[in-house]
């Protein structure tokens, strides 16, 4: 049933397509959300699981998704029903899709706002904002934008226009133009501030052991939550269970490999993630901030640095803006999926799709900065709206869907159809593949959720 092209473009080659998926994954789940959760479950114990994750969960689940979306051609949706009634399976399975497509939305909903952070912080570093700050300063900067709506929703509303704009052009030109110079420039960038942050003496070390040293002490009595944190973490930073990766396989060419293109993605992707907190965690140390101080670490922690190094100003504003395109990048792929579907099954032009599927995104997203200050005692299950999208996201419908999607390469599509997809020569590589889906993968992930909602 595959067909060789999408309606909605392709690849121009299989470079652009991985510059493409690690601009998806590369972004904020690196810099701004790993730094923070691992400083929470004691750094290097976290990092080990987290790498497990990626290896044993991560990287065979994203085959996968890249290769049910190169056979679909379609949006998620319209690829899971199509799939499943190619292989005479029940067309509940159009529900993965539908999964997908609601995670990204919520993600983008609260995604969104911490990029309008990363705006307001390239604005104010512009303007000299960090010259000279110490740590106390700077935790009054970011309590002083958290505690202002009309800021916040300004903010929230440019970074949605933008990407409404791009996704409305269509994701193929205007994507690859960009990720073709960001995230070389991107990367680039983490290294230098990997060297500031060596100038640091004992700072430095003591920040590499905790990155790197496992202290499994940190686990007593939080094991579980911890493992799916990093599972969740896993999902999150490599864009897995919200469609992004499924769209963006269905514009890759049949020829390319989706083993070798899977496996660089996930090895940027961490890289950045693990120099992120290379960079991060000596500064934390050194200016006495704690490592597990939350979602506000990243902008709270770099600007102390940005105001003591030589050219300071420079690098702040290059860095936020090289952050900001990364969160782009990301939330383009979130509402991709929306966008083709609603062009797929309403017949509407790609701008409207964009634009409507934008507006809805852009009022869930004002419940979320509300929470955080005017809406504060307003809680669901106990938590904010922002808090809550975050936790049920990453902790619930990213594992639900990345199970899903597990079992239906694993145990619906025929071994005919992966092969066919996934072998390329590579036959060992394959039956490791087919093995850690079927067993390993979904039998983690399904373990952890259930630990983690106290029914083991």
């Amino acid at each position: 049933m595959a067909t060789s092209t999408s309606i909605h473009g392709m690849w121009s080659s299989r470079f652009a397509f991985i510059l493409a998926a690690s601009g998806s994954a590369v972004g904020l789940g690196n810099i701004w959300r790993f730094p923070y959760t691992a400083g929470e479950y004691g750094g290097g114990a976290f990092v080990l699981v987290y790498l497990l994750c990626v290896g044993m969960i991560g990287i065979p689940i994203m085959m996968a998704e890249v290769m049910l979306g190169r056979r679909g051609r379609q949006s998620p949706i319209n690829t899971m029903r199509a799939l499943a009634q190619a292989q005479a399976a029940p067309k509940v399975w159009q529900f993965v899709g539908w999964l997908g497509i609601l995670s990204g939305f919520l993600i983008l909903s609260f995604y969104s706002v911490v990029a309008g952070w990363t705006l307001a912080y390239m604005l104010r570093a512009g303007m000299g904002g960090f010259a000279g700050i110490d740590a106390a300063a700077s935790s009054q900067v970011f309590s002083s934008l958290i505690a202002d709506p009309w800021q916040l929703l300004l903010w929230h509303s440019v970074f949605m226009v933008m990407v409404a704009l791009v996704v409305a052009r269509g994701v193929s030109g205007g994507l690859e133009q960009a990720v073709r110079f960001l995230m070389p420039a991107l990367f680039a960038l983490l290294l230098v501030m990997v060297v500031y942050a060596a100038t640091q003496s004992g700072a430095f070390v003591q920040g590499l052991e905790y990155l790197f040293r496992p202290d499994f002490a940190e686990f007593q009595g939080r094991a579980g939550e911890a493992i799916l944190s990093a599972m969740g973490q896993a999902f999150f930073s490599l864009s897995l269970g919200m469609g992004a990766i499924m769209m963006y396989g269905s514009y890759l060419s049949s020829q390319a490999s989706i083993t070798q293109n899977v496996v660089i993605i996930a090895g940027m992707d961490t890289l950045v993630a693990l120099l992120a907190g290379m960079a991060i965690f000596p500064i934390v140390l050194a200016n006495g901030l704690a490592p597990g101080s939350g979602p506000g670490l990243i902008f709270e922690t770099l600007p102390i640095a940005f105001g003591q190094m030589p050219g300071g100003q420079f690098f702040a504003v290059l860095f936020f803006l090289l952050l900001l395109f990364a969160a782009w990048t990301s939330a383009i792929s979130l509402l991709e999926p929306l966008t083709a579907w609603l062009v797929e099954n309403r017949g509407w032009q790609r701008p409207v799709a964009a634009a409507i599927g934008t507006g809805l995104i852009w009022l869930l997203g004002i419940a979320c900065l509300l929470s955080l200050n005017l809406w504060s005692d307003i809680t669901l299950f106990g938590k904010g709206f922002f808090d809550f999208f975050d936790y049920a996201t990453s902790n619930v419908l990213l594992p639900i869907g990345g199970v899903l999607i597990a079992v239906f390469a694993g145990w619906v599509l025929s071994r005919q159809v992966t092969a066919a997809e996934l072998m390329g020569g590579e036959r060992r590589g394959y039956l490791l593949w087919r093995f850690l889906i079927r067993y390993i993968s979904p039998v983690g992930v399904t373990i952890v959720f259930l630990n983690a909602i106290g029914l083991i």
